[in-house]
C-alpha cells in the first residue's frame, strides 16, 4: 500500500466520522427540543395545576357522600377502622407538603393546614367509633 492510498483512506475514515459528527448534533438538537418542550408543558401544567386540584377535590367530596350514604351501618364502623389507615397516610402526605411549602404560596399553607386537621379528626373519630364498638363485645363487670 503507498502512501496515496492511505492518505485515500484516512480521507474516506474523516469524511465517514464527519458525517457520523453531523448526525450526532442533529440528533443531539432534536433532543434539546424535545426537553424544551418537556418543561413547556410541564410548567403548563403546573400553572393549571390548582384549578384541577380542585376540581377533584370537589368530585372526590360528591363521590364520598354518594358511597357514605350507600353503606349499610352494620359496615359502617369495620369500614371507619379501615379508612383511620388512609387518613393517617393523608396526615403524612400533608405534613410532608407543607414541609416543601414555598413562602409565597398562602393557600397552599392554607389547604394543607385543613387536609391535616380533618384527617386528625377523622383518625381520631374513627378510633373513638372502633372503641365504642368493641366495648359492646366485652362483658359486663357484676357489681
Amino acid at each position: 500500500m503507498n502512501n496515496s492510498d492511505l492518505l485515500i483512506s484516512m480521507q474516506e475514515k474523516i469524511d465517514a466520522m464527519q458525517d457520523a459528527l453531523v448526525g450526532m448534533e442533529a440528533r443531539i438538537a432534536g433532543l434539546m427540543e424535545e426537553a424544551a418542550a418537556t418543561e413547556q408543558v410541564a410548567e403548563t401544567a403546573s400553572s393549571g395545576n390548582m384549578g384541577l386540584t380542585l376540581f377533584v377535590f370537589a368530585l372526590a367530596i360528591f363521590l364520598g357522600v354518594e358511597l357514605i350514604t350507600k353503606v349499610p351501618s352494620q359496615l359502617h364502623t369495620p369500614l371507619m377502622s379501615g379508612s383511620n389507615a388512609i387518613s393517617g397516610i393523608t396526615i403524612v402526605g400533608a405534613l410532608v407538603a407543607l414541609q416543601n411549602v414555598p413562602a409565597d404560596s398562602p393557600m397552599v399553607i392554607i389547604l394543607g393546614t385543613l387536609a391535616v386537621i380533618t384527617a386528625s379528626v377523622n383518625v381520631v373519630g374513627g378510633y373513638l367509633v372502633t372503641d365504642r364498638m368493641l366495648g359492646m363485645f366485652k362483658s359486663k363487670k357484676e357489681g
